[in-house]
């Protein structure tokens, strides 16, 4: 555990991805969302036809460039989205929707190639599942990892067996970590997605999920509000099955939870989300990123935490990786 002083990331107390960015490159840097065009193997057959229980028909990408588009196109796009924001010299390139890793690398590669070549992109970040990085792709990662930095975002979730068979995930716990370990030995970096508010899981299932991130050699972590959106498959169970989702205090509470058991270095990426407003169903006070941020910096203040206040090196989680009696 840290001495009990407060730590601080620039103006957070915090490790922040902002932070992180400055450190590195000396600026400010956005994201431009971008696409592939690829599907998904939850959603071609291969493992299923309806994706996991919570994604939209965008793939989560919903502000995500038309994939329609080349790759420049796409970055000038999202570029123009970002015209009321103070002048940006450089971006991330970030290929969000669907799983961006699942095709030939025959295609892939002339897309990230493109992407990377372009000289305002200082990162490349590409988001997809670990049962989709074979060798060819991991080679394709490694080649361009070489030119500039590469991120490889990874939707764990949760470690609980039982939640991850309900929300449809489709690879074991083991799948992920052997992702996570051929891609550290390549000097690629790995940024996992955690879901808060899934349905059966308590504070303590989501706080070993944090634990077990925390002991792999991943560089970042995203903790994301669980939204239910319309037109999925978790909005028709809520509607038969309503279970509780966060208000913005218990939220809130848990992300201050989260932060104080991450290790120092581990970089947060998201603290909330923002789904679209014509899909979100719940929780409605999600919609205003600003204001959950604002309660979550506020709350930090006023309780006097930060991030690694509680952490413990060797900290293991509590719960078997089994689940527990996590499930609905």
């Amino acid at each position: 555990m840290t001495d009990q002083v407060p730590l601080r990331w620039g103006e957070k107390p915090y490790h922040s991805l902002d932070y992180a960015l400055r450190q590195q490159f000396g600026e400010k840097i956005y994201k431009l969302t971008l696409s592939t065009g690829c599907t998904c193997p939850n959603r071609d057959g291969t493992l299923g036809t309806g994706g996991c229980i919570f994604c939209s028909a965008g793939g989560s990408g919903e502000f995500a460039a038309s994939p329609a588009l080349p790759v420049a196109r796409q970055i000038a796009q999202s570029k123009a989205l970002l015209a009321g924001k103070r002048p940006v010299r450089r971006y991330i390139a970030y290929f969000q929707s669907y799983t961006n890793t699942y095709g030939p690398v025959e295609r892939l590669e002339p897309i990230f190639v493109e992407a990377i070549s372009h000289p305002e992109i200082a990162v490349l970040s590409i988001a997809t599942r670990p049962d989709c990085l074979g060798e060819e792709i991991l080679d394709l990662l490694e080649r361009l990892n070489r030119r500039k930095p590469v991120w490889i975002e990874l939707g764990l979730q949760t470690i609980h067996e039982n939640t991850a068979a309900f929300i449809r995930r489709g690879y074991a716990l083991s799948c992920y970590e052997e992702a996570v370990e051929r891609l550290r030995e390549r000097g690629i970096s790995v940024i996992t997605h955690v879901i808060l508010g899934l349905p059966g899981e308590t504070l303590p299932h989501m706080l070993d999920t944090v634990r077990y991130v925390n002991r792999l050699p991943v560089s970042g972590i995203k903790l994301q509000l669980l939204h239910i959106l319309k037109n999925t498959d978790l909005a028709q169970f809520y509607a038969r099955h309503p279970f509780p989702v966060f208000s913005l205090e218990e939220y809130v509470q848990t992300i201050v939870a989260c932060l104080e058991i991450c290790r120092p270095d581990l970089v947060i990426h998201r603290l909330t989300g923002d789904g679209p407003k014509d899909l979100l169903l719940a929780p409605l006070w999600s919609s205003s990123k600003r204001h959950v941020l604002n309660t979550i910096h506020n709350t930090l203040r006023l309780k006097n935490t930060w991030q690694s206040r509680l952490w413990l090196p060797d900290s293991a989680p509590n719960q078997t990786l089994n689940g527990g009696d996590s499930h609905v």
